[in-house]
Formats: C-alpha cells, sequence, structure tokens
C-alpha cells in the first residue's frame, strides 16, 4: 500500500481539522436505522479529539438538487447519533462555507454538503474555501473514495496538510490483503439488481477467485444464458450472451460459478406476496425469482466451508422481505462460521450482515460501496491519489524542515 500521511505523524494540538467521513446512512422518519458507519468513524474522532483538535466534520447524504436546501435531506439525525456516542452535543451548521465559530475540543457537523452547488463538480472554489476553514484536512470516507468531488479530491489539493483517516488506511490494507495476498481457495460472492452494474468486477474477478457466486438479479441474467426460464424476474435481455460468455470464460480460468438448482418465487414483488420453493426447471412465466432454494444454499454453504479468502459484496436474494431472506441468511452465517479471512462491503450487504446478527463474525466489514467495487476492479480511487501527491510534498517539506 502506498504511503500516506497519519494522524500519528502530525501535532494536532489547537489546530481544527477538517474531516471527511461516509455518513450516507438509512434513514427513516428522522431516525438513523443502521448506525455501522457512524460507529465505524467513533475511533477516528476520538484519536483526533484526544490530540486536542476541534473537528469539523463533512459528508454527503442521499441525493438532493445541488444548491438547495432539503430537510429530508439533512444530516440532523446523524449529528443526533454522533452526539449520543460521543457524548457531547454536536450541532449541525447550516451556513458553514465562509467559516465556522468555534470552541476549543468542539465537534461541528456540517449540513450536507451535496447542498453546495460545487461539490459534485469538484469545484476549486469550494475546494479552496473548504480547505480554508482547517489547518489539517483528514479523509477517512473509504466508500466515496472513487469520486473526485470537493470534499473527497479538491479540498486535499489546498488543504495546508492532506491526511488518511484510520479507517480510510484500515480498508486499504484489508481490501489489499483479501485480493492481493489471499490464502487459497477464494470464493467471492456478488449480487445486485443488474450485471451491467458489476460487469467489469465479475470479469476481474472470474480471472482471480475458485468460485464465484452470483445472486440477486444478477444470477437471473446468468440463468437465461445457461438455457433455463427465469418468468418475469428481473433481469437483462441484451446482456445474456454477455453472461454466457463470462461463465465460458471463467472456465477457462478454472473459476467455476455455480448457480441455482432451486429458488424461492412470489408472483407480486412486495412484503405480502406468498413465497413458494420451486426446482429451477419448473419456473413459470409469471413467477418472479426472488431468492435461492433451500437445495441451493445448501451447496453454496458447502462451498463456502471450503474457502480461506472470501469476499462479499451484494445479498443472494430480496432479504428485506422475510420470506425472500432465507438464502442471504442462510448465506451470512455460512461466512460467519467459516474459518477463511472474510470481508464484505457496500449497503446491501451491510444491511443483512445487520439483520442477521453476524458483525462480529465477518473478518471485515467495508463501508464502502462503489469504492468497494472499484478497488476489486483495480481502479485507481481518486481520492486516495491526491492523498499519495500530497504525502509525497508534505514528506519533502518535512525532510526540508530537518536539514
Amino acid at each position: 500500500m502506498s504511503v500516506l500521511v497519519k494522524i500519528a505523524d502530525l501535532d494536532l494540538s489547537g489546530k481544527t481539522v477538517l474531516i471527511r467521513e461516509d455518513y450516507n446512512v438509512p434513514i427513516k422518519d428522522g431516525v438513523v436505522t443502521s448506525d455501522v458507519r457512524i460507529r465505524a468513524t467513533l475511533p477516528t474522532l476520538k484519536q483526533v479529539l484526544e490530540a486536542g483538535a476541534k473537528i469539523i466534520l463533512v459528508s454527503h447524504f442521499g441525493r438532493p438538487v445541488a444548491g438547495k436546501y432539503n430537510d429530508a435531506f439533512s444530516l440532523a439525525p446523524v449529528a443526533k447519533c454522533l452526539s449520543d456516542f460521543l457524548e457531547v452535543d454536536v450541532p449541525v451548521i447550516k451556513d458553514w462555507v465562509d467559516g465556522i465559530d468555534m470552541e476549543d475540543h468542539q465537534v461541528v457537523l456540517c449540513e450536507n454538503v451535496r447542498f453546495e452547488a460545487g461539490e459534485t463538480k469538484n469545484d476549486d472554489e469550494l475546494a479552496r474555501k473548504m480547505a480554508q476553514l482547517c489547518q489539517v484536512y483528514i479523509n477517512d470516507a473509504f466508500a466515496t473514495a472513487h469520486r473526485a468531488q470537493a470534499s473527497t479530491h479538491g479540498v486535499a489539493k489546498y488543504a495546508a496538510v492532506s491526511a488518511a483517516g484510520p479507517l480510510l488506511i484500515n480498508e486499504l490494507k484489508s481490501l489489499s490483503k483479501a485480493l492481493r495476498e489471499p490464502a487459497q481457495p477464494i470464493i467471492a460472492i456478488v449480487g445486485g439488481a443488474k450485471v451491467s452494474s458489476k460487469l467489469t468486477v465479475l470479469e476481474t474477478l472470474s480471472e482471480k477467485v475458485d468460485q464465484l457466486i452470483v445472486g440477486g438479479g444478477i444470477v437471473n441474467t446468468f440463468l437465461k444464458a445457461a438455457g433455463y426460464e427465469v418468468g418475469k424476474s428481473l433481469y437483462e435481455p441484451d446482456l445474456i450472451e454477455t453472461a454466457s460468455k463470462l461463465i465460458k470464460q471463467a472456465e477457462e480460468n478454472g473459476c467455476q460459478i455455480p448457480l441455482p438448482v432451486d429458488v424461492i418465487c412470489g408472483k407480486e414483488f412486495n412484503e405480502n406476496t406468498k413465497a413458494v420453493t420451486k426446482s429451477i426447471n419448473d419456473v413459470e412465466a409469471d413467477d418472479m425469482i426472488m431468492d435461492v432454494g433451500p437445495e441451493t444454499s445448501k451447496q453454496l454453504n458447502e462451498i463456502i466451508a471450503k474457502a480461506k479468502t472470501i469476499v462479499w459484496n451484494g445479498p443472494l436474494g430480496v432479504f428485506e422481505f422475510d420470506q425472500f431472506s432465507q438464502g442471504t441468511e442462510s448465506l451470512a452465517k455460512a461466512i460467519a462460521n467459516s474459518e477463511a479471512y472474510s470481508i464484505a462491503g457496500g449497503g446491501d450487504t451491510i444491511a443483512a450482515i445487520s439483520k442477521f446478527d453476524v458483525e462480529d463474525k465477518i473478518s471485515y466489514i467495508s463501508t464502502g460501496g462503489g469504492a468497494f467495487l472499484e478497488f476489486l476492479e483495480g481502479k485507481k480511487l481518486p481520492a486516495v491519489d491526491i492523498l499519495e501527491e500530497a504525502a509525497r510534498a508534505w514528506t519533502a517539506m518535512e525532510k526540508a524542515r530537518e536539514l
């Protein structure tokens, strides 16, 4: 892993530190429903506070219209969570770009950075203003590291010192361990609605792993490619040929893509539809495949039991509906009980891990979704690249001071 400036390298006493975190968490009726990402940031915040600094927190939430405040996308529920965890008042600051009056050792949360018109465009003027708020900028938001935006990339160009937070560093180390120095056999699980959204990662993993398990809507396209009927299930007709080629290429690389032998179907996509287990050969024209069946789960569990490294991104079925959660629950518990080094990432995956209460038994839970996938694909992450540049500049300055 590349050299990055760390919090431990810096004297933060009396300084104002701007920290980019990822608090894009599920919120319902003004209450955070999964605080996994928030809790993951606490060690960073406590380390910076103990070093004697003031903290300005910046994050996005959802996809609001840029330049307009919208109460539905407010970070106020996150601030309440942070206040409870840190046992200090963490106010939300609406008008923060042009400066914030702060007290010593205070923690404030800036309102949703995507309310600022230049955020997603990586606007230089906005990035400069962010840099002027602090003496030190810390990016601790791995989940946004694949985006070159003002709060993840631009600000690091202009801040006096730009460093990587512990969460970001731990993510990079853990992912590198799982993908660049993996113990074998390696199993990857990739779920999701569409092959198109994860085609590159499927291609990349099929060259690296021993078994590639596909789930969700993705598996339906693979089933069609293998000649099975999927009824009115979600699939991508224009990618059937691509899925077929991927199955053949995987076999040539020594990778197997096991397909379901049984599935759980419903007639409608809602939480009240009746769940019916069927052989994959018996799917009817009006069926929707919503989960893998018990025999498939048994076979997948046997594969997972033999693994030494497991990478998991995405559920096997519509686990939000209890009657279609069996496949994902069985998978989650098999991974939890495995002796393999397991790493899981993505919003739906984290939600499933939380629902089935296996958090403590997964070796590493990545807070990233898109960044997790792009790392799996071997792509460069813009937010990490700019921190590497900043680290080289900081190291040169430190050496010059010593002369």
